[in-house]
């Protein structure tokens, strides 16, 4: 039987005044989504983590039944600290019935370089998983960094930093604050966390 191809569903969130660009590299299957929006699955600590970052409150971006997250206030969010949403695959396949990166086929791989473009402020990228930084590496020069650290490059005459954070997915065995205090890191070099 073959494999259906999946065209990413949403549009790229690029701010104008993005200063960083977070690649996952596929949303899950869309029965899983709480939102129609990046990171929907209930099951991903990414909400939680940058609620538990920001307002001291990993449930600061849960709706009032906690059964989804608030895409209005996620979005309202990201504009005031200039954080662009994309994915390094713009279309996979599935190659098993679950949303396990190490079963998606990169079809058609997201062009970087296009992103970048459209948001010239930005200074930094943030890989989310091993998948989304393979991705890139094979479109961008730059060396992998270490899980929680991140490597400088030059894209088009701008300094940037890849940095490599750990996977927001529950099947990545970290729990939540060690997770957070990667993150913490890298949001604090880029000025937008005291």
């Amino acid at each position: 039987m073959e494999i259906e191809v999946e065209i990413h569903p949403l549009k790229p969130f690029l701010p104008s005044n993005a200063k960083l660009l977070m690649l996952g590299s596929f949303p899950p299957q869309r029965k899983r989504w709480s939102m129609d929006f990046y990171y929907p699955n209930l099951n991903n600590d990414m909400w939680r983590i940058v609620g538990f970052l920001f307002f001291n409150n990993k449930d600061y971006f849960l709706n009032e039944t906690k059964k989804a997250f608030c895409r209005d206030r996620i979005i309202d969010f990201l504009n005031e600290k200039g954080i662009a949403l994309f994915d390094t695959a713009s279309s996979i396949k599935r190659l098993q019935d679950n949303a396990s990166d190490k079963f998606l086929e990169v079809v058609q791989p997201t062009d970087i370089a296009a992103l970048l473009r459209q948001i010239p402020i930005c200074k930094a990228i943030v890989t989310t998983g091993q998948k989304a930084t393979d991705t890139l590496r094979q479109q961008l020069e730059v060396e992998e960094p270490k899980v929680g650290d991140f490597s400088e490059f030059i894209f088009e005459g701008r300094a940037m930093r890849l940095y490599r954070m750990p996977s927001s997915s529950r099947a990545y065995p970290l729990a939540l604050d060690k997770k957070a205090t990667a993150y913490r890191i890298m949001y604090q070099d880029l000025g937008m966390l005291i």
